[in-house]
């Protein structure tokens, strides 16, 4: 299983430092060489909204996870979205965990 990370965020962004973080935290995930269902987490932000946007895209579809919408079908596999307030950054890594780790249906 391999993990990737991006980010598109707003040039004039107040959460680069905390996306920086939560890409370290991420980068240090360990993936199960057993499981074949790649993904990707992609932090972005939208105009008008104060809060961090996450998408975790699988390859395959995946159970839910509490607090995360989806699963929406997308031409690399199927996303899940969640958005973080002033969450902990230690809960956001977990959140993320969680659904990165999402058992294949």
């Amino acid at each position: 299983m391999g993990i990737s990370v991006r980010h598109q965020l707003l040039s004039s962004s107040r959460r680069a430092a905390d996306v920086e973080r939560l890409e370290s935290a991420i980068g240090r995930f360990r993936a199960d060489p057993n499981v074949a269902n790649n993904c990707e987490v992609a932090f972005f932000e939208m105009v008008g909204d104060e809060q961090l946007h996450c998408n975790v895209t699988h390859r395959h579809p995946t159970k839910s996870v509490t607090g995360w919408a989806g699963p929406g079908h997308v031409p690399d596999g199927f996303v899940h979205n969640r958005r973080f307030g002033d969450a902990p950054h230690n809960e956001v890594v977990r959140h993320i965990r969680d659904m990165v780790f999402a058992a294949r249906v």
